[in-house]
C-alpha cells in the first residue's frame, strides 16, 4: 500500500543503473528518499518458474519491441523492473576508457569527469565486478577466444558482475540463481537499509515545479489511482529514451538539445556453424571480449542467446526455420558493437518516438565489423556463417563474406542495440547542454538527471560501469554542494528550503 499523498526530502525516478546509486547516496546522507518505478519487482522464484520467453515480455519495456526508427531500423531491448536493465543485461563490466573521459573532460569539465573516474573502483566493489573463469563460459566464448588467439588479436574473458554464476545463459531474462550482482540485489537494498523506500508500478506523469523549484511528481498506480509524492529535490533517472519525454511532460523540455545527441551503440551479429555441439545455452551468455579492434570503435563479445530464444541470424520461414533451428547446438554467435555519432532523437512528450540516422562512417564500422566477426569464427573452425541477410544468408568462406557485405544495402543489416546514451547531455555549453557540470537541469532549481542521458557521447563499451560511476558523482555532488546536514531541524533538504546559505 501506498498513500494517494505523501513528502519525502527527494524522490528519485527509476531505480536502475543511475537511479539506484543516486537513493543510496542521498539515503545514505541522511535524506528521506522514495524511489518510484514503473515496471514491477521481479523476486528470484518468477524466474526459476517460468520459461525464457515467458519472463522477457514482462521484464522489457513494450515487450522487448522498442525501435528506433531509421534505416536500417534498430531494435532496442530496454528493461522494465526493479533494478531496471541491470536486471537483464550481460552482467559485463567495462571500466570507462581513458580516450572517452578524455574527451568527456573537454565537454563537462574536469571537476565532474574526476569524480565518475573516483567513484568507479566503489561501483566495482558494489557490483562485486571479477574476471569471468574460464570453466563457466561455455563452447561459445571458449571458441571466440580459440578463433582470437589464431589470429594473434587482443582477447580474454570478460569482467562482470556474476560472482556465483553458474553458466546458466539467463542474463537477458533473470538470472535463475540471483548469480548476476544487479542493483536490485545490492545498492537498493542498501539504499533501503539506509532509510529508502522504493514504490514500483508507479507511472510519474510529471514532475511538479513551484516558483521555479522541483515539489515532487505525480504519478499513478498500475491500478489507475492518482500518487503525489511532494519533495523539493527529484532525480531523473528514467534513462536515455524516457527521461526526455518526461521533462516534456512536466513543462522543463524547454532546452533545444533535450532529446538529442542520442547515441545508441549499434550492435551487429553472426553465428558460425561448428562441425561439433556448441551447445550455446550452456555457458555465459556474454562470455569473451576480443579488443582487436576497439581503437577503431569496433568491440567484440561473444554473445549467446538463452535456450528457446533464438537468434537473429537463422535464415528461413516454416519448416525451414525449423531445420536450422534443429541445428542450432552446432552455432556459436558473436556480436560486435561499434561507437557511433550521437545521431538520434527522443522525440514525444505523452508517448515516446525515436528516430536514428545510421552516419556513413558508422554504416563502414558495421560492414567492418561483419568482416572481423567472420575472421574470428572461421579461425575458430567454422565450416560457414550466417549472416542474418535475407538474399545472402550463408557465406562459406571469408572471401566469400567481404563480397556479401560490400554489396548488401545498409537498409537489409539486421541492427539491434542495448545502450542509448546522451539525451539530456551534462556539460559547461548552456547552448548545446540541457544539464549544467553537476548533472542539474538548467533553468529549474532542484532537478537532476543520474542516468545513462547525462553522458556526452557513446562510451564505446557496455555502459552499465559508467552510468553507475556518473550517478554517485552527480549524488555525491548534491550531498557535497548543499547543505543538507546543516538545515535546523537535521531533516535534510526539506528543511533547508529558504534557509539562509542554501545552494539551491
Amino acid at each position: 500500500h501506498w498513500p494517494a499523498r505523501a513528502t519525502a526530502d527527494a524522490v528519485v525516478i527509476g531505480s536502475g543503473a543511475g537511479g539506484a546509486m543516486a537513493a543510496r547516496e542521498l539515503a545514505r546522507a541522511g535524506l528521506s528518499v522514495v524511489v518510484v518505478e514503473e515496471g514491477t519487482r521481479y523476486r528470484v522464484e518468477d524466474f526459476r518458474t517460468r520459461e525464457p520467453l515467458e519472463r522477457f515480455a514482462g521484464l522489457y519495456r513494450d515487450g522487448g519491441a522498442t525501435v528506433a526508427w531509421g534505416r536500417p531500423p534498430v531494435l532496442l531491448p530496454l528493461g522494465r523492473a526493479v533494478g531496471g536493465t541491470t536486471v537483464v543485461n550481460s552482467g559485463t563490466c567495462y571500466r570507462p576508457p581513458a580516450p572517452v573521459l578524455a574527451r568527456w573532460r573537454e565537454e563537462a569539465g574536469d571537476r565532474i569527469v574526476d569524480r565518475i573516474e573516483t567513484a568507479v573502483p566503489e561501483v566495482e566493489r558494489t557490483l562485486l565486478v571479477a574476471e569471468q573463469p574460464l570453466d563457466v563460459l561455455g563452447r561459445n566464448g571458449l571458441l571466440a577466444l580459440e578463433g582470437a588467439r589464431r589470429l594473434g588479436w587482443r582477447a580474454g574473458p570478460l569482467r562482470r558482475n556474476a560472482p556465483g554464476c553458474a553458466g546458466s545463459c539467463q542474463c537477458a531474462v533473470g538470472c535463475p540463481r540471483n548469480a548476476k550482482n544487479g542493483v536490485h540485489l545490492n545498492a537498493l537494498p542498501q539504499a533501503c537499509a539506509a532509510g529508502a523506500r522504493i514504490v514500483s508500478e508507479l507511472r510519474v506523469d510529471r514532475i511538479l515545479v513551484e516558483r521555479g523549484r522541483a515539489a515532487g511528481i505525480a504519478g499513478r498506480r498500475g491500478d489507475g489511482s492518482a500518487v503525489e509524492i511532494l519533495a523539493p529535490l527529484v532525480v531523473v533517472a528514467a534513462g536515455a529514451t524516457e527521461t526526455p519525454p518526461l521533462l516534456r511532460r512536466s513543462g522543463l523540455g524547454g532546452h533545444p538539445w533535450l532529446g538529442r545527441n542520442l547515441a545508441l551503440h549499434p550492435a551487429i551479429s553472426l553465428a558460425g556453424r561448428f562441425a561439433e555441439p556448441v551447445d550455446p545455452g550452456r555457458g555465459v551468455l556474454q562470455s569473451a571480449g576480443i579488443e582487436q579492434w576497439h581503437d577503431e570503435g569496433i568491440l567484440i563479445e561473444a554473445t549467446a542467446a538463452p535456450r528457446g530464444m533464438g537468434t537473429f541470424v537463422l535464415p528461413g520461414l516454416g519448416s525451414r526455420l525449423r531445420a536450422e533451428l534443429d541445428g542450432a547446438d552446432h552455432l556459436a554467435t558473436l556480436g560486435a558493437m561499434i561507437a557511433d555519432e550521437p545521431s538520434g532523437r527522443v522525440l514525444g512528450g505523452r508517448s515516446t518516438l525515436l528516430r536514428y540516422r545510421l552516419a556513413p562512417a558508422d554504416e563502414r564500422k558495421l560492414r567492418r565489423a561483419l568482416v572481423v566477426l567472420g575472421d574470428v569464427l572461421f579461425a575458430a573452425g567454422a565450416t560457414e556463417v550466417l549472416t542474418g541477410i535475407a538474399r545472402h544468408p550463408r557465406a562459406k568462406n571469408p572471401a566469400q563474406l567481404r563480397d556479401i557485405v560490400a554489396r548488401v544495402p545498409a537498409a537489409q543489416l539486421h541492427v539491434a542495440a542495448f545502450h542509448p546514451t546522451g539525451t539530456a547531455r551534462l556539460g559547461t555549453d548552456p547552448r548545446t547542454s540541457p544539464l549544467d557540470p553537476r548533472g542539474r537541469l538548467r533553468g529549474v532549481r532542484g532537478v537532476y538527471v543520474a542516468d545513462a542521458s547525462v553522458l556526452p557521447s557513446c562510451p564505446t563499451v557496455n555502459p552499465q560501469i559508467t552510468i553507475m560511476a556518473a550517478a554517485l558523482a552527480i549524488s555525491g555532488g548534491i550531498v557535497a554542494d548543499c547543505p543538507f546536514t546543516a538545515c535546523p531541524s537535521g531533516r535534510g533538504c526539506g528543511a533547508a528550503k529558504g534557509v539562509e546559505g542554501c545552494r539551491e
